[in-house]
């Protein structure tokens, strides 16, 4: 049963929800945590859950929620705003695995990620709501182009453009800290299709 059919039967019978929550409830608990830290995490992902249930009724995603779930849980951490850049800087060395700048995921071992970590962090403290909501999206979210597009209600040309300028300007600000061969060249970048 995909996830539009869940809403559709969930609009008759509320507790058909569950089914919903039960098949995305880690994705939207994990993206929460890498961006705000795990003590906010079960908060938000419940909060998340309380506003996808009370507007069931506009899903129009089809066959996949995951986009709708961390669009509603993206906009719901903007209120946090201070506290994720705050979690930014002080980036665990794990987390820079998971931020991967068009390949960079390919090259962490070439990288010395304790001494990277605080300058990828501040990096993405500095990037505009609207950029890192998009690279995070891609990076944590695990979502392609078009899931972006509908998660944040954007046309596909801007989470390209946004994309781009976040890769460009976190590439620009962690590359005097990399070994020279860690980064791919710019202009790269490929759209990745996740599930």
């Amino acid at each position: 049963m995909h996830d539009g059919d869940i809403i559709v039967r969930s609009l008759a019978h509320g507790a058909a929800f569950a089914d919903l929550y039960d098949r995305h409830q880690r994705v939207v608990h994990r993206y929460v945590g890498r961006r705000l830290g795990t003590a906010f995490a079960e908060d938000i992902t419940s909060e998340t859950f309380l506003v996808a249930f009370a507007r069931r009724e506009s899903f129009t995603g089809g066959l996949d929620a995951r986009p709708w779930l961390l669009g509603i849980a993206t906009v719901l951490m903007q209120k946090h705003t201070r506290l994720e850049a705050r979690a930014w800087r002080g980036m665990l060395a794990a987390d820079i695995a998971r931020v991967h700048v068009d390949d960079i995921e390919s090259a962490d071992e070439r990288m010395d990620a304790d001494g990277l970590a605080p300058h990828l962090g501040t990096a993405l403290a500095d990037l505009s709501r609207g950029d890192r909501d998009v690279l995070l999206l891609h990076t944590f979210g695990e979502l392609d182009y078009a899931g972006i597009a509908e998660a944040l209600g954007i046309p596909l040309g801007t989470v390209r453009s946004r994309l781009s300028r976040a890769r460009r300007k976190v590439r620009a600000a962690i590359a005097p800290h990399v070994t020279p061969h860690a980064l791919p060249a710019p202009g790269r970048e490929r759209e990745h299709h996740r599930g």
